[in-house]
């Protein structure tokens, strides 16, 4: 049986906002660096870097 391992972070590749996955609330967290969330631009249309080259099955 394979095992799927779904991605922990992402980053946006046009904004560069970095989000991390909060395991309490089951969902995207920003990530924050220096008491400051790298929230990247809030009018962006986030282009994340999860793409065809992420491999979600444990090896």
């Amino acid at each position: 049986m394979a095992t799927i391992v779904p991605p922990r972070a992402r980053t946006c590749e046009r904004c560069g906002r970095e989000d991390t996955w909060d395991d309490e609330r089951e969902t995207w967290a920003i990530r924050e660096a220096d008491g400051e969330k790298l929230a990247g631009d809030p009018h962006c249309l986030h282009e994340w870097d999860i793409n065809g080259a992420y491999n979600p099955f444990e090896a």
